[in-house]
């Protein structure tokens, strides 16, 4: 829905309530005229079922609404003598259009001194339970999200286990466009493969301030942009509409931010001309080719666990063993490789040929050997030509939702016919540091502004899906920053340690308190 959509939509909405309850302000004292004043309304019923005024925020935030009405809705029926099992269940199946009835078939009686303390413990429990999720979904929604990392594509700076708290605030939290859905789930009910939400109506794209942008290096969970597609490369074949905010998330590393002139050569990414600086906790992988002497023992089993290669490994020929292809090693690994005796080359493998399968698929880069190109920025121009316009087709059509027809050399959007191309938002370009085992923005292109979710700022727990009982748990990442300088210090035993004064103070604080009674 546009904007001009959703404000007819609110304006319909406020017709709807003064319409069902202008007699039920009348008899709690109030004027008839406050029940059809937009947001004042609101302020006013809060005052009629004394609940307090900030309640009104909650029923204009996306998810957290789905809640709250309800729950305003019983209020107003309890607040005039409606307090029945009955009157709950019609009030809340009938989406509040039974308060329709009792505004104009019952005689109003405002009970102005009724008691809000729950009648019973089913009613206090569900109570507590309603207020924990509206708390757990503002969290959620606007400044904290739990996030596991499921693939290996950041693995060594991010391993797949690691469990993260990813910040809404840093980039600043995006307003749910997806209005009806489950609180605190994201595209399926847990344990089936339903839907967990409707995709109409959907609000336009906004964005809370946020207290820095995104920074090259940076490390960013984002909607996938491409969910929607069968296979990237082939965008005509498309799966069923899926909204922005519901596409899968992933975690990537952003090398380029908008304005930047971005290309690889041999598997470096430059900026600008410039060799991309990455930092200190940042270890890039690649893949390798490892030769042997075929003479001299190698202790592989030794290798692999001092350098944590976890990634896949084969033998080109299990019969003579003499070649080992890694999938995934950092320089510093390839290094201790050239220094063991028994090993005669250690040789980075560089893709050279022009590969389709990369971004975008005009059989003209690899994943090695890509660009130069142009990452877009919010109110820029481009030149759009039959050699650009693969670059930034979907950006035209699927993301900013123009209509683009080509006729020969002919270019025409929404209509008219077009040799440029002026940018509506921001985007980036994701890349994972296991360079030869990630699936990024080579492949399926920019990420747009409105596809950013939030920064991992903090691992809490770190799970090693290949250990056995207590080794289970990497304790050395418990407890630890996603970025900073230098390498990454758990702060849990810090963390214990907190715990510890916590409720040894307060154990003196009672018994201080007990002999003073």
């Amino acid at each position: 829905m546009s904007v001009y959509q959703w404000f007819i939509f609110f304006l319909l909405v406020q017709i709807v309530h003064f319409l069902g309850t202008w007699k039920l302000y009348e008899s709690a004292g109030r004027k008839r005229w406050e029940a059809a004043v937009p947001v004042y309304n609101a302020i006013v019923l809060m005052k009629i079922i004394k609940r307090p005024t900030w309640w009104t925020i909650l029923l204009f935030l996306p998810i957290i609404n789905l809640i709250i009405f309800p729950v305003v809705w019983v209020e107003t029926l309890r607040s005039f003598g409606k307090r029945s099992a009955l009157d709950t269940f019609l009030g809340i199946a009938t989406l509040g259009f039974y308060i329709y009835y009792v505004n104009y078939t019952q005689k109003l009686e405002y009970i102005a001194d009724r008691s809000l303390t729950p009648q019973s413990k089913t009613a206090d429990t569900i109570s507590s339970l309603l207020f924990a999720v509206i708390v757990a979904t503002i969290v959620h929604t606007y400044l904290i999200q739990p996030y596991t990392i499921p693939t290996s594509s950041l693995e060594k700076s991010l391993l797949v286990g690691d469990f993260l708290f990813v910040s809404k605030m840093n980039y600043g939290a995006r307003v749910p466009m997806t209005t009806i859905a489950l609180p605190m789930v994201h595209d399926s009910i847990p344990l089936t493969k339903l839907k967990s939400y409707l995709t109409y109506p959907q609000l336009p794209y906004m964005r809370l301030p946020g207290i820095q942008n995104i920074d090259r290096t940076d490390i960013v969970v984002f909607n996938w942009p491409v969910d929607t597609v069968y296979k990237f490369f082939d965008t005509s074949k498309r799966r069923a509409y899926k909204p922005v905010d519901k596409k899968s998330n992933y975690v990537k590393r952003c090398v380029g931010i908008p304005g930047d002139s971005l290309s690889i050569k041999d598997g470096i990414v430059y900026i600008d001309g410039k060799i991309l600086q990455l930092p200190e906790r940042a270890k890039p992988q690649f893949s390798y080719k490892i030769a042997f002497d075929g003479k001299t023992p190698v202790n592989l089993e030794y290798l692999f666990k001092d350098l944590d290669i976890t990634d896949p490994a084969f033998f080109t020929d299990d019969t003579k063993r003499d070649t080992l292809i890694l999938s995934a090693l950092t320089e510093a690994g390839a290094l201790k490789f050239e220094n063991t005796p028994g090993i005669t080359a250690v040789v980075r493998q560089i893709s050279k040929t022009a590969d389709n399968g990369v971004f975008p698929h005009i059989n003209k880069w690899n994943k090695d050997n890509y660009g130069p190109i142009y990452v877009p920025q919010q109110g820029k121009t481009v030149a759009l030509t039959m050699e650009t316009l693969p670059l930034y087709k979907a950006i035209i059509t699927d993301y900013e939702n123009n209509e683009l027809k080509v006729t020969g050399s002919e270019i025409r959007i929404n209509g008219e016919v077009v040799n440029s191309y002026t940018f509506a938002q921001n985007y980036y370009w994701m890349m994972g540091d296991n360079r030869h085992n990630s699936e990024d923005s080579r492949y399926w292109g920019f990420v747009p502004e409105n596809h950013i979710v939030g920064k991992p700022v903090f691992i809490w727990l770190s799970i090693d899906p290949n250990g056995k009982g207590i080794n289970k748990i990497r304790w050395d990442r418990v407890f630890t920053t996603v970025s900073g300088e230098g390498q990454p210090q758990s702060y849990f035993k810090l963390f214990l340690l907190g715990l510890v004064i916590f409720f040894v103070g307060e154990y003196f604080w009672k018994k201080r308190k007990e002999s003073k009674v």
